[in-house]
């Protein structure tokens, strides 16, 4: 989440996500509505119909309990209010990967998220000693990026730490965030860049400064690019 520009830094700030400004009618709502409109205007094609079956109003897409999408990620759940069921990549495309710091610790962060009002929460939580706990799941909108279009094409990193402090990033962080990093660059054909590897100060409207100059993108990218290779 990081520091907001002007102010210290503070524990895990509330509103990197504050539910994006999403709509407050509901996807659900909005595409029960165009998918009767299409059927009446022309039709609908079979395999769009099975796509978007599990979208209507009590219908939920079956998910397997604990999955997680990084191998060795403890799975923590983060509260339902913190983030926005979906398809993803199917109804949003992912191609960024934002990199926040959580001006707190592990421990703090996992709480805040698994707390309804706070209102935001990122896919992963990487500790100081390496270890990644994932709360949502990459198919899912986490609210994470202070912008809901940077939101539905992310996935949100934390890393445990504080922005103004460089012993915060540790040997052992970068090297499990790289591999994190590159498994979900790998997964959905993400540039291993830093157009589409950016810190959540890069992201449009946000009043947030991590990761912070502490932060070291030229060694961050290269690892990246090393373990996606090895993986290749």
């Amino acid at each position: 989440m990081g520091a907001k520009k002007g102010k210290p830094g503070g524990p895990l700030s509330r509103g990197a996500g504050a539910g994006d400004g999403d709509r407050p009618v509901g996807r659900r709502v909005l595409i029960v509505g165009g998918l009767a409109a299409a059927v009446g205007a022309a039709g609908l094609a079979r395999e769009e119909l099975s796509h978007l079956w599990w979208r209507l109003p009590g219908v939920e897409k079956p998910r397997v309990a604990g999955a997680v999408d990084f191998r060795g990620a403890q799975w923590v759940e983060a509260s339902a209010a913190n983030w926005r069921r979906a398809d993803r990549p199917d109804d949003y495309t992912i191609d960024r990967v934002v990199v926040h710091v959580t001006q707190g610790s592990f421990a703090s962060a996992v709480k805040v998220f698994q707390d309804p009002k706070h209102g935001a929460a990122a896919h992963y939580v990487v500790r100081r000693d390496g270890h990644v706990t994932q709360m949502i799941r990459e198919l899912d909108v986490a609210f994470h990026a202070g912008n809901r279009s940077y939101n539905e094409r992310s996935v949100g990193i934390e890393h445990e730490g504080f922005v103004d402090r460089p012993s915060s990033f540790t040997d052992a962080m970068y090297e499990a965030s790289a591999r994190l990093t590159a498994g979900i660059c790998g997964r959905y054909g993400i540039p291993v860049d830093r157009e589409h590897i950016v810190g959540h100060v890069e992201v449009p409207g946000t009043d947030h400064t991590d990761p912070g100059r502490y932060w070291d993108w030229d060694r961050y990218i290269r690892l990246v690019r090393r373990a996606r290779t090895a993986a290749a």
